[in-house]
């Protein structure tokens, strides 16, 4: 009799914890079903994160939560390029450690301590005083490790579990996909949100440029400009500074893209208000380069040609800030030399001009080094050489067919090459 109550006790003992190990069960599938439920929908990862992380504590009883998302598209892997904390009360944030995000990197699974400071695996790190214990976790996104997932410190208890262990890692591995998701969703918002305003920069840019070429007696005029990228730092423009002289000029701002766009516009528009209040072309250009010294960064400038073309006079008096030399052709080639410094650089130094005529079949070009620069597949640069022959080929064409003769040769050259700078021609002939 005593036997069979013994077995009796036995199997109510064992029908107990089977019904405890259950309702733990629920309980934790409870609970990922709820942040499954919770996150599954969302597309903000700092809303995600903060839901992963109160669910966190929640579920495994801890003081204080960090999610540290790591940058997987720079060199440096371990770089942590956001932190997200959560805690449950009125304690100073932890921070992870290089040397425990290191050791994620490599091992890629949980980590359980419940006495940082004697961990043998980390001997002789300082650990803040009030971790107690810590548990961490990988958050893996399609085999690559994307974040980390800590709890600091049990709140009731001294030790974490392996259960909390065990759940911890499920929730990590059911949130990560979905924070991966979210985060890239915000980058592909922030791309698109780009190319708008690239487009909208794009759009401004071209209307800056001269859209035609003036009507100039005597003179047949053509330019050309084509943005390697959506926008550009090449320049040009016809400035009518009155009934008988144009301005006409030419440059190349460094950097590329957006940078190189502002900057772009910003020596339009001071070439634009000097070329109005300048006596000369070496005036104008020596303003220019003060004002773009006085609200440019240091490692910004330009090269620039500037010159007025003095028509009833048919003379050119020009200065050129270290941009490609112009050709001009006459009976033979003359380059039009930089024997000034480009724009941007220093200050009070003085400018010089030189004067040339423009007779009757003279053909000036003027180019950015978008076109002797641009290179083919054999990594060949295109150079002066071809463009002087086109030149010389070409000279009884009209303007804008010389233009196009150079801007197709170029194009043809590179062999469907992608366009590593932009290309900017302006043409300017002598006709009867």
């Amino acid at each position: 009799m005593l036997s069979r109550l013994k077995y009796d006790d036995n199997k109510i003992q064992d029908i107990i914890e089977e019904n405890t190990r259950l309702k733990h069960a629920i309980e934790e599938l409870t609970i990922l079903n709820d942040l499954a439920r919770a996150i599954g929908a969302l597309n903000d990862s700092e809303e995600i994160m903060q839901i992963i992380l109160h669910r966190s504590l929640e579920a495994i009883d801890g003081e204080q939560g960090v999610i540290t998302l790591v940058d997987t598209d720079t060199v440096d892997s371990m770089k942590t390029f956001i932190r997200k904390i959560v805690r449950s009360g009125e304690h100073h944030p932890f921070h992870l450690h290089q040397s425990l995000l290191g050791w994620m990197h490599i091992n890629k699974k949980p980590l359980l301590m419940n006495n940082p400071q004697k961990d043998p695996r980390f001997k002789g790190l300082q650990w803040d005083k009030d971790i107690a214990s810590l548990l961490c976790v990988p958050l893996m996104a399609k085999s690559k490790l994307i974040g980390i997932l800590t709890i600091y410190n049990k709140k009731t208890e001294a030790k974490f579990t392996d259960g909390d262990q065990r759940l911890l890692t499920i929730i990590g591995a059911q949130s990560a996909q979905v924070l991966e998701n979210a985060r890239l969703y915000e980058e592909e918002q922030t791309l698109l949100l780009m190319q708008r305003e690239l487009e909208v920069a794009a759009n401004i840019q071209k209307v800056l440029l001269p859209s035609k070429a003036p009507a100039v007696d005597g003179y047949d005029i053509a330019g050309r400009n084509i943005t390697a990228q959506l926008v550009g730092g090449d320049y040009f423009d016809f400035i009518p500074i009155d009934h008988k002289r144009l301005a006409i000029s030419i440059g190349d701002v460094s950097g590329k893209g957006l940078s190189a766009a502002l900057l772009m516009a910003n020596l339009q528009a001071t070439l634009r208000s000097q070329a109005l209040a300048a006596s000369s072309a070496k005036q104008c250009i020596e303003r220019s380069n003060y004002m773009l010294l006085n609200c440019t960064e240091s490692d910004r400038f330009a090269t620039c040609f500037y010159g007025i073309l003095d028509h009833p006079e048919h003379s050119l008096t020009y200065c050129n800030a270290g941009h490609d030399p112009p050709i001009l052709l006459k009976r033979d080639l003359i380059p039009l030399k930089a024997e000034n410094l480009i724009l941007g650089t220093f200050e009070g130094i003085p400018y010089t001009e030189q004067k040339v005529q423009i007779d009757i079949g003279d053909v000036l070009v003027m180019y950015s080094d978008g076109v002797t620069e641009s290179k083919n597949k054999d990594d060949e640069e295109f150079g002066e050489k071809r463009l002087h022959d086109i030149v010389i080929a070409n000279r009884s064409s009209p303007a804008q067919a010389i233009l196009d003769t150079i801007v197709n040769a170029v194009c043809c050259f590179g062999g469907g090459c992608p366009q590593m700078d932009d290309i900017t021609v302006v043409v300017v002939k002598r006709v009867e």
